[in-house]
């Protein structure tokens, strides 16, 4: 489904099909990890259901750069094991599938360093292709030069109702910021749906605004986008 001229939704991910560059972000990878420190105990799934969702997604599209658009990892302060074994998986996944990936630092990625030097990659604050520019959202560079501003880091969901029950569903959303397009992706990580933009406060830079004039498309399942308008249809 298309998003934006010559942008399409291509499940969890974003596609230019002009420059044949497939966005993806927030993997938080060792996210299970992390959460069994703190006494949550969960069946490590995540990395398996991660690479079948992904092969799907590179059925559809042949990437020649696929952008890891921030928060590879999920730590803060180091590599815990679970990262750095699925960490460099993912890549070597990926790799098979473009001629290049291209890390964006997000705020998680304080420690990426060793894995991108253990896989020959740069890390960088952003990229550009064209009028798109590839940020991950937790600030705002001086120099926004993009038309149109692609963010993560906010992990935006909506949570759908009926008479009966009531869901949440990951979502892209686009708006303004400033005289930009913005687009928000949703997150790629499996475990977690994300911030209820609707009830939840929104932690980006870029969203602090009001976002009822914002757009909205739902991953109801993988594969299945669903536009819902704008996000005052919602409220």
């Amino acid at each position: 489904m298309q998003i934006e001229k010559a942008i399409k939704i291509i499940d969890l991910g974003l596609y230019l099909k002009k420059e044949k560059v497939l966005i993806l972000g927030d993997f938080h990878i060792g996210f299970e990890e992390a959460l069994e420190k703190q006494g949550t105990l969960i069946p490590r799934m995540q990395f398996e259901k991660t690479i079948k969702r992904l092969e799907k997604i590179l059925k559809k599209v042949k990437p020649e750069t696929i952008v890891i658009n921030g928060d590879l990892k999920h730590e803060f302060g180091k590599i815990s094991e679970q990262e750095w074994a699925d960490s460099l998986k993912l890549i070597d996944f990926l790799e098979k599938h473009c001629k290049q990936v291209v890390l964006v630092k997000g705020n998680h990625d304080t420690i990426l360093d060793p894995i991108a030097l253990e896989k020959k990659l740069k890390v960088v604050e952003s990229v550009e292709f064209g009028e798109v520019q590839v940020i991950h959202g937790h600030k705002v560079p001086v120099n926004l030069t993009g038309r149109v501003i692609i963010i993560g880091h906010e992990h935006p969901a909506v949570t759908l109702s009926d008479d009966i029950t009531q869901e949440k569903f990951k979502c892209f959303l686009k708006g303004k910021f400033q005289d930009k397009t913005l687009i928000v992706m949703p997150s790629f990580n499996l475990v977690t749906i994300g911030t209820d933009v609707l009830r939840e406060k929104t932690i980006s830079p870029f969203l602090q605004q009001d976002l009822s004039d914002f757009e909205c498309w739902v991953i109801a399942k993988p594969n299945e986008t669903l536009y819902f308008g704008k996000l005052r249809n919602l409220m």
